[in-house]
């Protein structure tokens, strides 16, 4: 496989994807073995969420949980927010590897960027059940709806940076949310 940029992608069987769409929607699936082969594509893959048949980013969003709940019981919530900043870096390069290794810009199995937005979520929300729910839930409405600005970028920036930053801004709009809603309550 080559790439010019994030496009065009010839894949091996000399398929040249040029969109954005087209690419995130191949038909490349990661299995165990590729999940093993590296401990990059075990992080990329989420400690294997991103292998869920369906809803990968989903399964990854849910898997972020508790394990944002273990980071918890050893650190306050400011520190595992100060945490997703190198742990953002380290998906730019995480993502990028498991992206080249696909072949595939942005492949759903690829959840990285969406634990981290989880975890960068639960440490910025009030600390309750309530506000941890909501926050969970309407990232992955923001992730998955992609409004204003996170679809641009989606389709502008490729990569790893690309991968994580729509992810960012879509944890960022949860959050501005929540906080609109909080002050209202």
């Amino acid at each position: 496989m080559r790439t010019a940029g994030p496009f065009p992608i010839i894949c091996k069987d000399s398929t040249i994807l040029t969109h954005p769409d087209a690419i995130n929607t191949a038909t490349i699936r990661p299995d165990r073995r590729f999940l093993l082969a590296s401990p990059v594509h075990f992080l990329a893959l989420g400690f294997g969420s991103g292998l869920s048949p369906k809803a990968p980013g989903t399964a990854g969003s849910l898997a972020a949980v508790p394990i944002y709940a273990l980071l918890y019981l050893a650190m306050p919530p400011q520190l595992i927010f100060l945490l997703c900043i190198p742990l953002f870096a380290l998906g730019i390069w995480l993502c990028d590897r498991t992206t080249r290794a696909l072949g595939v810009q942005d492949h759903p199995a690829i959840v990285w960027d969406e634990m981290v937005a989880v975890w960068l979520v639960l440490a910025a929300l009030p600390e309750s059940l309530p506000w941890a729910a909501a926050g969970v839930v309407l990232f992955r409405v923001f992730d998955i709806w992609k409004p204003a600005g996170i679809r641009k970028l989606d389709h502008s920036v490729g990569g790893g940076l690309g991968i994580m930053l729509d992810d960012l801004v879509a944890a960022l709009y949860t959050l501005l949310l929540c906080y609109l809603l909080r002050a209202l309550i």
